[in-house]
């Protein structure tokens, strides 16, 4: 079963092509990297997917429903969250806090039962805690929940930002950069944790630089040049193929 169906999907700004005439399938449960060099349209791509940008023409199905046209928090709603390059966390809020805000993204109060917090309010804050705290968990941060969001390391920010996208239980989780700035050790927990979300039974589309990471982990990988594709399969496949060598990974990765 394909989760999402990518065809034709272009967009321009102006007279500069972003992505041109790009598609491509995304099978359930699996880990898809996006790679190419700076500029090949990785980012626009991405949020074309999450409603922030429309495509200028193409269509786009998640779970065989047409969503090009929805804007971000209604892709949201049908399923699909998102981390951003540059971290955007709520900075001076605490690392639970930051967590929970996804999660009552999730949970409808009425105006009165909020304003009275009476007991059914009470007890869908407690559930909306302790769904944070199993994502902290996921990620690793359990122990920090009360500290402030702004005062974790780089690398325990991005898998907040990770944590809170996890938090609007998506069905399909697009990671952009996850292991940027990161060292190797970092990028390795990070790499396992990917993994871990993919035994929830999620789908993961990302784009990375880090081609061990990317070779690592990915079931299939789509390759972009200046907003076109040159090339998409299996990580076997792209590490060989000429145009990709060409393109970004460099001759030595041939080897």
């Amino acid at each position: 079963m394909f989760v999402l169906e990518v065809s034709n999907l272009t967009k321009r700004f102006g007279g500069i092509r972003a992505v041109e005439d790009v598609g491509f399938k995304i099978r359930d449960n699996s880990i898809v990297s996006i790679i190419g060099p700076n500029g090949a349209g990785k980012t626009t791509l991405f949020n074309c997917l999450t409603g922030i940008t429309r495509p200028t023409k193409g269509n786009i199905l998640f779970t065989d429903k047409y969503i090009s046209k929805l804007p971000p928090h209604k892709t949201a709603e049908m399923g699909i969250a998102r981390t951003f390059q540059n971290i955007r966390l709520f900075s001076e809020m605490t690392v639970m806090e930051n967590v929970m805000v996804s999660q009552h993204a999730r949970v409808r109060y009425g105006l009165m039962s909020a304003i009275m917090k009476n007991n059914g309010f009470r007890k869908k804050e407690q559930t909306i805690r302790e769904k944070a705290f199993e994502y902290l968990e996921l990620v690793g941060l359990e122990e920090y929940a009360g500290d402030i969001a702004d005062s974790l390391p780089y690398g325990s920010q991005r898998r907040l930002e990770i944590a809170r996208a996890m938090a609007t239980e998506p069905k399909l989780i697009l990671l952009d950069e996850p292991t940027a700035g990161m060292n190797p050790a970092e990028t390795s927990e990070v790499m396992t944790l990917i993994k871990k979300i993919r035994e929830l039974g999620k789908t993961i589309l990302l784009i990375e630089h880090d081609m061990r990471l990317v070779m690592g982990i990915s079931n299939w990988i789509v390759v972009l040049d200046h907003g076109v594709k040159i090339a998409e399969g299996r990580p076997d496949d792209i590490k060989n193929d000429p145009l990709v060598i060409e393109a970004y990974l460099g001759r030595e990765m041939s080897h």
